[in-house]
């Protein structure tokens, strides 16, 4: 099983790496998110998930449909029947987006990396980590690529290797996306430093006692010569 520090660092790689095979598919969405930035940028206000994070989150659940609930797609203004389950109804797309993005699996709204790498896992951790435990790249955040070739879930546990994804992944719509709003940067984090082992302490040498000078010696001497004639 694939581990999510192992699979940042892999996904970090692949952002890098990354080309855009599709563009021409990417441009006019990218614009459409990219018009509702000001919708976006409330609800990242209450969870701290940056906005363009939300627009392909918004995307690839439910094609930016303002009806949907990004948990999964289905309309805001039901109970959710598939996973997450059980999720409202809700009154606004906001409310059901906030739930998703805080209460529900992978907890958006408490990631902290939002480097490429971090960024691109907890993308990928939204839709399931069974591409990563294949050692596969996830159509979900790839598709659209050169990092994503073919092999898709056509169900539940069900994996095809020749199926190609069609949608676009998250990772090339925010490419597309920082094309048009130079607010969009992905940064690497700062590697985090090992602090400095503690200096070794430094040897003590014992100070060697000087001995008796001569003058004292010879006072005591004396004494005792006096001492031994009296008796």
């Amino acid at each position: 099983m694939a581990s999510v520090a192992s699979l940042i660092l892999r996904n970090a790689e692949r952002w890098q790496n990354a080309k855009l095979t599709r563009e021409p598919e990417f441009e006019p969405v990218a614009k459409r998110l990219v018009a509702a930035k000001d919708r976006y940028q409330k609800i990242e206000a209450t969870t701290g998930v940056p906005w363009f994070v939300i627009a392909v989150i918004h995307q690839r659940e439910g094609a930016q449909k303002w009806t949907v609930n990004i948990a999964n797609g289905q309309p805001f203004d039901q109970k959710t029947t598939i996973v997450p389950k059980g999720r409202g109804p809700f009154s606004s797309f906001e409310d059901a987006a906030y739930d998703a993005l805080t209460n529900c699996a992978p907890y958006a709204a408490k990631w902290k990396d939002w480097s490429p790498g971090g960024m691109m896992t907890l993308l990928e951790q939204y839709n399931g980590l069974g591409y990563a435990n294949k050692g596969l790249p996830s159509p979900y955040v790839w598709s659209g690529t050169d990092q994503y070739v073919k092999g898709k879930y056509v169900a539940d546990g069900v994996f095809d290797a020749n199926v190609v994804d069609k949608q676009l992944g998250c990772a090339g719509l925010i490419m597309a996306m920082a094309k048009l709003d130079a607010s969009i940067q992905l940064k690497p984090s700062s590697p985090t430093l090992a602090p400095p082992p503690d200096p070794a302490p430094t040897p003590t040498t014992p100070t060697s006692q000087p001995a008796p000078s001569g003058g004292l010696f010879v006072a005591i001497v004396r004494a005792l010569l006096a001492l031994f004639k009296r008796n």
